[in-house]
C-alpha cells in the first residue's frame, strides 16, 4: 500500500499521515448546464496542490457525491491523477448505503488511480454496529488501496462508535479517520490506543486535533483557502504555537460563513470559488445556489483573511 509523492509523509512530530497532511475536500466542477466539467476539475486539482494541499479528496460530500454518476466518479479520479501527476494524494469517496455498490465504487477508484478510500458509514438505514463494521471490512479487503472511514453521524444518522474503531484498527487495509463526529474526547482515546490517523474533518477543530495527535485535516474550506489553513500546520510543526492559533483564529469567521451558516459546504464553496474565478460553476439539484448577499458576504470575509 505505498502511496504516492507527497501523500506519505511523516510530520516533524513524527505524526502518521498517510495521506498528507493538507487535505482538500474538493468541490467537483460543473459547466453551466450541469455536465461534468473535467477540464475545470484539473485546472481546480492543480491550484489547490500548488497552493499547499498535500491531497485532493474527490466525491466526498462537498464533491456532491449523491449526484454523480459511477462513470463520473471514475473519470473525475483519472482526469484528476492525470493533472497533478504524484504531486498530491488522491483519496476517492465511494461511499454509499449499499455494500455491494460501495465495493464496487471502491474497485473501480483503485483502477482509476486513486491511493486511497473515503467510505462513510452507510446512511439512513441506520445499521447497527456489527454491520457497520462488517460494512468496512468488506470494503477494506475489496482493493489494495488504504481506507479512511468517515464518521459523520449529523449526516448518516449512524455513529461509528469507539469500541467499533478499536475493532476496524486492526484490520491491516483501514489507516485513517475522517472525524466530523464533534467527539473530541472519543477522538483522543482512539489516537491514544490505535495507529490510525485521525484527520479533522470539521474546519473548526483543524488545530485542535492536530495538536492532540492528528494527522491534518480533511478540509471544505481549503477549496478558497489552501495556503493559509497549511500555514497552521507549518507554524505548529515549527514550534510556533500562538503564530498557529492566531493563523486559525483568523480563519474562523470564513470557517462560519461557509460550513456553518445554514447552507451545505458544497453551494457555500461553490459560490466563493465562482466569485473568485475559480472552476466551480452551480450545484447540483436538489441543492440550489447561494443567493448574491450570501456570496458578497463570502468574498468580504475572503478578502479580510487573505489581505497582507
Amino acid at each position: 500500500m505505498e502511496l504516492r509523492g507527497r501523500g506519505a509523509e511523516t510530520t516533524p512530530m513524527s505524526l502518521p499521515s498517510p495521506f498528507g497532511r493538507a487535505l482538500c475536500a474538493m468541490i467537483t466542477p460543473f459547466t453551466p448546464s450541469g455536465a461534468l466539467d473535467l477540464d475545470g476539475a484539473q485546472r481546480l486539482a492543480v491550484h489547490l496542490v500548488a497552493h499547499g494541499c498535500d491531497g485532493l479528496v474527490l466525491s466526498g460530500t462537498t464533491g456532491e457525491s449523491p449526484t454523480t454518476t459511477d462513470a463520473e466518479k471514475s473519470a473525475l479520479i483519472t482526469a484528476v491523477r492525470e493533472a497533478v501527476g504524484d504531486r498530491a494524494s488522491i483519496v476517492a469517496g465511494v461511499g454509499t448505503p449499499d455494500t455491494r455498490h460501495t465495493v464496487e465504487l471502491a474497485r473501480g477508484a483503485q483502477k482509476a488511480g486513486a491511493d486511497g478510500l473515503l467510505v462513510v458509514a452507510p446512511y439512513y438505514s441506520r445499521p447497527p454496529q456489527d454491520a457497520v463494521e462488517a460494512h468496512f471490512r468488506e470494503v477494506a479487503d475489496a482493493t489494495g488501496i488504504p481506507v479512511m472511514l468517515y464518521d459523520i453521524p449529523a449526516r448518516t444518522g449512524t455513529r461509528v462508535e469507539p469500541e467499533t474503531l478499536l475493532r476496524l484498527a486492526e484490520h491491516p487495509g483501514i489507516v485513517a479517520v475522517k472525524d466530523c463526529s464533534y467527539d473530541f474526547l472519543a477522538a483522543q482515546r482512539i489516537l491514544d490506543r490505535t495507529d490510525l490517523a485521525y484527520y479533522a474533518g470539521c474546519d473548526e477543530h483543524n488545530l485542535a486535533l492536530y495538536a492532540v495527535g492528528g494527522s491534518g485535516y480533511v478540509s471544505t474550506v481549503a477549496n478558497a483557502v489552501p495556503d493559509h489553513l497549511r500555514a497552521v500546520l507549518d507554524a505548529f510543526d515549527a514550534g510556533r504555537t500562538r503564530e498557529a492559533a492566531r493563523l486559525q483564529q483568523r480563519a474562523t469567521p470564513l470557517i462560519e460563513a461557509i460550513m456553518s451558516a445554514g447552507l451545505p459546504g458544497a453551494v457555500t464553496a461553490k459560490a466563493l470559488l465562482n466569485a473568485l474565478a475559480l472552476p466551480a460553476g452551480p450545484v447540483r439539484p436538489p441543492l440550489r445556489p447561494a443567493a448574491p448577499a450570501t456570496t458578497r458576504t463570502l468574498l468580504s470575509l475572503h478578502a479580510d483573511l487573505t489581505a497582507t
